[in-house]
């Protein structure tokens, strides 16, 4: 297994590798180009070191000679890159500290010498001061380690000190074992920001017009009025009247035999004014200038186009009209004719009026120029207290493009509004916090400070609230052989603060409150998804911290399952078993009595192979047809089932079944909807059509879990709200187009026949023509669109 996964993992490497330059060699946007870049450096930096052996996929240390608590730097998929982000160029504030230095520090590299000066006395009092006025920036975990050194020694703890610096000298030379000095204090963080201000910011300037109204900003602001001096100039030789199309009495264009219009008035070349030649030459001057400065639209170079057959005739006929001959000046007589009939003469009030509105859609500002004007904005302060500091219309000095009393567009100032500190149900409610990884990402904001509780200093607290934080920004590792994600418990100057640390029952009520607001944040805003194993992460940090025994299991990549389960997944079954054994959730996937537990252990965990043995005999209804990570997958996917995945757990430890079955009822019915929308969808391709097959059947299994909490409470009346589920689901099915409704219509028979006491047989279907929904099939998926 471990053989085929690391040659999967070259695989993989070499095809991002290839799509990296791809995107470098078309991409249209610098910045996507730059972005790639960065990514190319990456993946060849996993391939040098996985073909030199400097790199190993799939275990804890995976850079040789490198302790696990260094921060590495992973690439997409969990792979690592064999660099260090707390290595690389010197920082500014850290070229600005080198600078400073005076000759006698030792050192054979600038950041060792910038970190001896750091453990030297005069350095570890300057630490001491930054960490008291909470001006110390902790943005990688390893920049926590020196100020620990300074706290602990303040704290009168010398050994723990001389320990903690005897374990960072042999990467001194590498690493920055010291944070950033800021001029001003940072306050404890009680609100959660989605972004940092600057990264905001940053987003704002890098927003680009959109090519297609660049392009027709360009067409009506440049070459529209080219178009209009060029139908002057040839009108300026026309003999009579303008050219224009006949029209019959109902005003329908008339027709010759051959089915052309027919073109009324003068001819062109019949006269040349003195001016023609000057007119001429300065309009060709002006359309070249044009064309080298104005590219993005091609509409005028079109062979068919007015605009290209009266140009193409101007450069061809100086003044001659025998050089275009009667042919050439049909086809401008035609030209002339079709355009005046449609818009008027150039000039008139009729043409005079559609080039004012042209205009003015054509000087109206770009979306891009009001992100900017945001963008200036939002850099000049140090916060954003509110949106409503930066949310007022354009001022007269700040855009040329943008006249005073633009409104900033909604959708920039909601990308403002992520760097605003609020509370997390308020951002939930916003729609600013939009999926359950989302979620898990601004949690560290309040865990951090959840974690840093049991420390009486509030230096020491905001200390390790930073570090605590800067840690839960590491990337996972790709792990195989069963071992576990580095912990921060692993870093050394987190080991040595813990005696400093005191235990608080108000600290650990506190962790317990967090904890209950988020799950049911992620049960009542993102019910249609498992929880991503980041939120699982945070939700076991602060239940350690509210001391609750609370096994939470992660989900497993398919591609990378090692076959067996360690205990607590029993543990999780254990549970699900006890709340919703009697509901419709146990009878629609059939949950079995779990085997007798027999310990064993591999890559020296303790494994439960009966629990694995029961999962793959139940994966044999998804087939055995596909490729080993879809069995793996249908394998994963009943282990889900089994312990539904962390919901059953949460609810009974934090005592939330009677809020579930409360609102159990509605979040199903929120899940039907996604499953009807995301169905509905057209998937452009065949992984993406996978994909969507997966987090539609989790969001079933989601919704018959929370049906089954109301279910149990209810009982016996419990069977009507399932009863009324499925009456809705089958009116909502019928609104649906002939296609998809026929689709789907199995998944309702099937929930139905179960409602009604009946079962599925070992392949999954019932005998009303129902089947059971499953997210992985080794082979052909019964729901899987053409």
């Amino acid at each position: 297994m471990a053989k085929r996964i690391e040659t999967r993992g070259a695989s993989y490497a070499l095809g991002r590798l290839a799509r990296a330059l791809e995107t470098v060699e078309h991409h249209p946007d610098a910045d996507v180009r730059a972005r790639a870049e960065a990514k190319v450096e990456s993946w060849r930096a996993v391939l040098d070191g996985m073909l030199r052996g400097r790199l190993t996929v799939g275990s804890r240390t995976p850079v040789a000679d490198t302790p696990a608590w260094v921060t590495l730097e992973v690439a997409h998929g969990g792979f690592a890159t064999g660099r260090f982000l707390a290595e690389g160029p010197l920082l500014d504030h850290e070229t600005a500290r080198l600078s400073r230095l005076g000759e006698d520090v030792p050192g054979e590299t600038p950041r060792e010498r910038l970190n001896l000066h750091a453990a030297s006395d005069e350095g570890l009092s300057e630490l001491q001061r930054a960490v008291r006025s909470g001006r110390c920036r902790v943005r990688v975990p390893e920049e926590g380690a020196l100020p620990v050194v300074a706290c602990l020694l303040d704290a009168n703890r010398v050994s723990e000190a001389l320990e903690l610096l005897a374990e960072l000298r042999p990467l001194m030379h590498r690493l920055r074992f010291y944070p950033e000095i800021a001029g001003a204090p940072q306050s404890g963080q009680t609100l959660v920001q989605i972004a940092p201000l600057d990264a905001v910011t940053a987003q704002l300037h890098r927003v680009r017009p959109q090519a297609r109204v660049a392009a027709m900003r360009e067409s009506l602001g440049i070459y529209l009025p080219l178009y209009d001096r060029l139908v002057t100039i040839w009108l300026a030789t026309v003999d009579g009247d303008p050219p224009n199309l006949r029209r019959e009495d109902d005003g329908t264009l008339a027709r010759n035999a051959d089915g052309q219009p027919i073109v009324v008035g003068g001819w062109p070349g019949r006269r040349w004014p003195s001016s023609w030649i000057d007119d001429r030459a300065q309009w060709l001057l002006d359309y070249q200038a044009a064309r080298r400065e104005h590219a993005l639209t091609g509409k005028h170079r079109s062979p068919k186009s007015n605009f290209n057959v009266l140009r193409h005739a101007l450069e061809r006929c100086p003044m001659d009209a025998t050089a275009l001959g009667e042919g050439g000046l049909g086809r401008v007589r035609h030209a002339l004719a079709g355009t005046i009939g449609r818009h008027g003469l150039p000039f008139s009030a009729e043409r005079e009026a559609l080039r004012g509105e042209q205009a003015r859609i054509a000087a109206a500002p770009l979306h891009a120029d009001l992100a900017h004007v945001l963008a200036q904005r939002l850099a000049r302060l140090d916060e954003l207290p509110d949106i409503a500091a930066v949310a007022g219309p354009v001022t007269a000095d700040e855009h040329p493009a943008a006249p005073a009393g633009t409104a900033i567009p909604t959708r920039y100032l909601r990308k403002a509004k992520r760097a605003v500190a609020a509370p997390l149900g308020e951002l939930v409610e916003e729609g600013l916090i939009t999926s359950a990884e989302v979620l898990a990402s601004v949690l560290p904001q309040i865990t951090s400070q959840v974690a840093a509780a049991g420390f009486a200093d509030p230096a020491l607290r905001d200390l390790y609230a930073q570090i605590y934080a800067a840690f839960r920004r590491r990337r996972s590792l790709l792990l195989l052989d069963l071992e576990s994600q580095v912990s921060l418990d692993d870093l050394p100057w987190v080991t040595a603060l813990e005696p400093l640390r005191r235990r608080d029952p108000d600290d650990v009520e506190q962790a317990r409150q967090v904890l209950e607001e988020v799950v049911r944040l992620t049960f009542t805003a993102f019910p249609h998804t498992l929880i991503p194993n980041p939120l699982v992460t945070e939700m076991q940090a602060l239940a350690k911290k509210a001391e609750l025994d609370l096994a939470l299991v992660q989900e497993i990549a398919a591609d990378i399952f090692m076959g067996t389960f360690t205990p607590k997944w029993r543990r999780a079954a254990e549970v699900t078993r006890r709340l919703l054994g009697d509901t419709v959730y146990a009878r629609y996937y059939d949950l079995p009595q779990l085997p007798p537990n027999e310990p064993t252990q591999r890559h020296g965990r303790d494994t439960d192979d009966a629990f694995a043995a029961l999962c793959r005999q139940r994966a044999l209804e998804a087939g055995t047809d596909g490729s080993w990570v879809a069995q793996n997958g249908a394998v994963l996917e009943q282990s889900q089932i089994l312990t539904t995945h962390n919901v059953a757990s949460l609810a009974e430890t934090l005592d939330l079944t009677r809020e579930l079955a409360f609102l159990g009822p509605s979040l199903a019915r929120r899940n039907l909807r996604f499953i009807l929308a995301r169905q509905g969808q057209v998937a452009p391709d065949y992984i993406s059509r996978l994909r969507m097959l997966k987090n539609t059947a989790y969001a079933w299994r989601q919704a018959l879990i929370f049906l089954s909490f109301a279910q149990a409470a209810e009982q016996p009346e419990g069977n009507d709200i399932v009863d009324e589920f499925t009456a809705d689901a089958r009116v909502a099915l019928a609104k649906q187009p002939e296609p998809l409704r026929n689709r789907l219509w199995p998944l309702l028979l099937g929930l139905e026949d179960i409602a009604a006491g009946k079962s599925f047989d070992v392949h999954g279907r019932s005998a009303s023509g129902g089947r059971r929904f499953l997210g992985w099939s080794a082979g052909h998926h019964w729901l899987m669109p053409g």
